[in-house]
């Protein structure tokens, strides 16, 4: 078991259970903080708000984030991720239901570390996002602080 954290960023509630579940099976024992909008997401990782006293030294070590959010989209959330200095080297995988080319080459323009498409598939989905589980959390060597 390990302290790592995983911010998901999801507004489909359907989805947000299958990543959940997906990450339990997974058994990375990670610790998954859940955010509904993009709004909510830089607040959290920009410690305001609601999360104005959430340790600004503890950063998710991966934010899966959706594109299409309400209040502000996930490629906005991405921008002002990347714009700042301390958080550049924050893995950041795409997870989204669109497949549009200009989306992706976006989301890659914009700093993101990967783009992975979600599977209407059940079986599908949950292998992805148990393959991601694993990969970032446990195979990825981070940027050292």
């Amino acid at each position: 078991m390990t302290n790592k954290t995983i911010l998901l960023v999801e507004d489909n509630a359907d989805d947000e259970a299958l990543t959940l579940r997906a990450l339990k099976r997974s058994n990375i024992g990670t610790k998954v903080f859940v955010v509904r909008d993009g709004q909510e997401a830089l607040d959290f990782l920009f410690c305001m708000n609601k999360y104005a006293d959430r340790n600004r030294s503890e950063m998710p070590e991966l934010t899966l984030l959706d594109i299409k959010l309400p209040k502000v989209g996930g490629l906005e959330v991405l921008r002002r991720i990347r714009a700042e200095e301390h958080m550049r080297g924050l893995p950041i995988v795409i997870l989204s239901s669109s497949n549009e080319e200009q989306d992706v080459v976006e989301a890659y323009r914009r700093g993101a570390n990967s783009y992975v498409r979600k599977s209407i598939n059940f079986i599908q989905f949950m292998e992805a996002i148990q393959q991601l589980g694993w990969y970032w959390m446990e195979l990825n060597q981070p940027l050292p602080d």
